[in-house]
């Protein structure tokens, strides 16, 4: 059964370690504390065995089962339940892994699941069971040690969308033709991480709104309230990365325009000048051409040609050519041909 841990405390101090559910059961309605159980990717049985120990509602339990919830709390009686969406950074790949922890937090129980492999839960528990005043509190210790630890490894996360972020800028003025993607990238991470933080602030409040009802000690209260403000933070933070993302994405689409400009003057530019030379090549082929067809008519030598025999036809052939080029030479030189 993929329980990682299972212990009963009382007065703060971890008691006992129950083998089973039925022996938790039992410790606990004997002997009195409360439990904490810590899952792992349970199946729909083992959860289930859990559930029925406990009396927890099928909804929520079915909520528990399927997984990839969005961030809430509700409550079942006596019982809250609640999801919580973690966020680590992965420096190899430079990339933000999110996860998902569900809680049970019931009168003499904590119950743990957890769907990835942060939050580091162990780590949490360590924490607690070394602060046996904080543990004393009871199942809302937990829940706080909890949303604590999610809330805490938003930090890192913070910091190295940030230097994506500021590597993007640089990017972006490089000219690197891969930076769109990793801007659509980074634009997904800030989003799913706007997701993860956005519903913390609510749900804290509506855990604040039930402090008196659930007789939540002073100094837990405390406690949640300092994790409300670096959660707002966290909120403000994800906020701030959409906009940079968006503003980004504006800069390079505005490049990318600015470049295809150049470039297409440039194209325009090589065009005219192209242009300018064919009219050229074309102005001097039509003034050679007229002495040319002139010369060939007359250098034809046909017997009958009345022109052979005249006196003047060499002179006239001449000036006829002459003529004839020199006015094609006007006529492309006004229209800037040549």
């Amino acid at each position: 059964m993929p329980i990682v841990d299972t212990a009963i405390y009382r007065d703060g101090i971890r008691s006992t370690e129950p083998v089973t559910l039925d022996q938790t059961f039992e410790e606990l309605r004997d002997h009195g504390g409360f439990a904490w159980i810590g899952m792992y990717r349970p199946t729909e049985d083992e959860l289930r065995s859990v559930a029925v120990e406990f009396g927890l509602h099928p909804l929520s339990v079915e909520d528990a089962l399927t997984g990839h919830q969005r961030p809430k709390i509700e409550r079942y009686g006596d019982v809250l339940f609640i999801v919580l969406r973690s966020a680590r950074y992965l420096d190899a790949p430079e990339e933000v892994e999110f996860g998902e922890v569900h809680l049970f937090i019931g009168p003499n129980f904590a119950i743990s699941i957890r769907h990835a492999e942060s939050p580091d839960l162990g780590r949490v528990r360590k924490r607690l069971q070394s602060a046996p005043e904080l543990l004393a509190l009871g199942p809302h210790a937990v829940l706080y040690a909890i949303f604590d630890e999610v809330v805490d490894e938003f930090t890192p996360v913070i910091l190295g969308l940030e230097n994506d972020i500021d590597e993007i800028e640089g990017q972006i003025f490089d000219g690197d033709s891969a930076v769109s993607k990793r801007i659509y990238k980074l634009a997904g991470e800030a989003m799913a991480f706007q997701r993860a933080t956005h519903p913390l602030v609510d749900i804290l409040n509506r855990l604040e709104e039930g402090y008196e009802q659930n007789q939540v000690d002073v100094e837990l209260r405390r406690n949640l309230h300092d994790v409300l403000d670096h959660c707002l933070k966290a909120v403000e933070k994800s906020d701030s990365f959409r906009a940079l993302l968006q503003n980004a994405l504006t800069v390079q689409s505005t490049l990318v325009t600015q470049n295809q400009n150049e470039e297409m003057r440039a194209l325009s530019k090589a065009s005219i000048e192209q242009g300018d030379q064919v009219k050229k090549i074309s102005g001097w082929a039509a003034i050679l051409f007229a002495p040319t067809l002139i010369a060939a008519i007359y250098g034809m030598n046909f017997k009958f040609m009345p022109e052979l025999d005249w006196p003047l036809g060499y002179p006239f052939a001449v000036g006829l050519m002459a003529v004839s080029a020199v006015v094609l030479y006007v006529v492309f030189k006004k229209r800037d041909w040549l």
